[in-house]
């Protein structure tokens, strides 16, 4: 009675009931929508962001045997989601392994090696990749930090637009380190434009004659911050020695000592800007790459020196993403995938006391090798996977590699979006986010030669040519043998054991494999 009392000024008795019918039609039908109807917009897709990090070996952080208490941020991470220990960049080195995971090809078959600094773009714009592909699905994406792929075309005006880079690729924004700490130019790149440059003095750059005037550590060794070899012994800047000829803007040049903090703050800043749409985050630290000159925060938080102390840095960069997907209420929808591009390294061209003040730390785990080696240090790095409801904590022992992820994370996307990933690219998304027991059944370790992974079984195949001189300068077994060489990894994960001898025939099929995957390039 008191709503038609209510209702009374609208009219009669009888206009008020039909009020009250039509109010109950709303109610019940807005009860009846309250289950989501087919044509409603699918849940938001989860952002990704990928942490890439420099040369970390398998044992560089706690939760992979390190000393405790070295990566608390880390540690955290692995608690919250799953541990791999058998998961492997594409390549031992730096610029395969990238090229590998953007592509999904395996580098190879680009030829693609350590690139000099003015190398131009290895990655043809017209190739899918793993951004263009999230791009096309609605992903703001973007890149911060070490880059190394090459830029633009050929011979490189740094005093104008630098293109093609990253933006051509599937990047909508891009702050990089343009190839790596240790080769010029040492400068900032900022989407096409190098930053803070005065177009008063342009800069110069070269690889293969000196500049004049350029003051070299060759020269002048007794200007530099830290003792370096011949290679890493031309332009001076910030007190270190470079690969490769520099001239000119001094506005733009670099700290070293500023990577973590500036870097981070590109990295959060693009997280502020797109929490409201899905954005996909390439996280490229130039840790702990040489030369290693950690912010003076860190510095002797290890107790291991400048590399050690790097290791710290990178676990503070990584706390710091965390905390801001956190504080933004973004980490329950975001998946986080931390790795690192090939195994450790010591002695890389710079006298920093990494040996010395090593202790009883294991960079490489219980693995033979490292950086640049044949051998499973060179590839089987550490390797986390966060996202909260959909990955549950634990290890795994799964056999991935990082060419995978383009095809792996094309398994997010509606079924309409895009999913041309590379040749080398497979679907492996349940392995990647632990609800898979097996991964990959034959995988690909590239270094000065190419070896096979199959289930447990390892075999690197013979190099015919000259084995690289300058690897005895880094104390890492290369495993670059004249014979063909054969590991029971399940029962000898330190490849002590060759029993190739032992299992020619084994050698035989693993060795046509491995052909059989070559020559799949040319039926792309």
């Amino acid at each position: 009675m008191l709503l038609l009392h209510v209702l009374s000024p609208f009219g009669s008795r009888q206009t008020a009931l039909l009020w009250i019918g039509l109010l109950f039609w709303l109610a019940t039908g807005s009860a009846c929508r309250s289950t989501p109807a087919a044509s409603d917009p699918p849940e938001r897709l989860p952002n990704i962001v990928l942490i890439y990090v420099d040369d970390l070996g398998y044992g560089d952080i706690s939760a992979y045997g390190a000393q405790p208490g070295l990566t608390p941020h880390l540690d955290r991470l692995a608690d919250q989601g799953m541990r791999f220990t058998d998961a492997h960049c594409a390549a031992a080195t730096c610029t395969p392994s990238r090229y590998a995971l953007l592509t999904g090809s395996y580098a190879f078959r680009n030829d693609a090696s350590i690139l000099p600094g003015d190398a131009p773009l290895i990655i043809d714009p017209a190739q899918p990749t793993l951004p263009s592909m999230l791009q096309e699905a609605g992903y703001a994406t973007a890149v911060v930090g070490k880059w190394h792929l090459g830029l633009g075309r050929g011979h490189v005006d740094w005093n104008a637009s630098v293109r093609p880079g990253p933006q051509d690729i599937g990047f909508d924004y891009s702050f990089l380190i343009p190839a790596t700490g240790d080769r010029v130019p040492t400068v900032y790149l900022e989407n096409d434009l190098v930053v803070n440059l005065d177009p008063e003095d342009p800069i110069s750059v070269s690889y293969r004659e000196p500049i004049e005037g350029v003051v070299t550590g060759r020269a002048h060794p007794e200007q530099l911050r830290m003792p370096a070899d011949d290679q890493h012994s031309e332009t001076i800047v910030n007190g270190i020695s470079r690969i490769g000829y520099m001239k000119g803007g001094e506005a733009a040049l670099w700290t070293d000592e500023d990577f973590p903090f500036l870097l981070t703050e590109k990295a959060t800043s693009f997280i502020q800007q797109h929490q409201d749409q899905p954005f996909f985050l390439y996280f490229s630290y130039h840790d702990i790459h040489v030369p290693r000159l950690p912010h003076p925060d860190f510095q002797g938080k290890s107790g291991m020196g400048p590399r050690g102390d790097a290791i710290v840095q990178v676990d503070w960069m990584s706390g710091q993403i965390m905390t801001q997907l956190d504080s933004l209420g973004l980490a329950e929808n975001t998946l986080i995938i931390f790795t690192s591009d090939n195994g450790p390294v010591l002695n890389d061209g710079y006298e920093d006391e990494a040996v010395e003040q090593l202790g009883d730390h294991h960079p490489a785990g219980p693995f033979r090798g490292g950086k640049y080696s044949a051998y499973e240090a060179g590839t089987r790095v550490p390797t986390l996977v966060a996202w909260p409801g959909h990955v549950q904590p634990g290890v795994s022992d799964a056999l991935l590699s990082q060419v995978d992820l383009f095809a792996s994370l094309a398994e997010l996307l509606p079924a309409d979006s895009s999913r041309e990933t590379g040749p080398d690219s497979e679907p492996r998304l349940a392995a990647w986010l632990g609800k898979a027991a097996t991964g990959r059944q034959q995988m690909i370790e590239e270094s000065y030669t190419l070896s096979l992974r199959e289930g447990d079984w390892k075999y690197i195949r013979p190099v015919k040519r000259n084995r690289p001189t300058w690897l005895k300068d880094k104390n890492i077994e290369g495993g670059f043998l004249a014979i063909p060489q054969l590991y029971d990894l399940s029962q000898d994960p330190g490849e002590q054991n060759n029993l190739a001898v032992r299992y020619p025939e084994r050698v035989a099929a693993m060795e046509a494999s491995l052909q059989r995957i070559e020559a799949a390039e040319t039926s792309e």
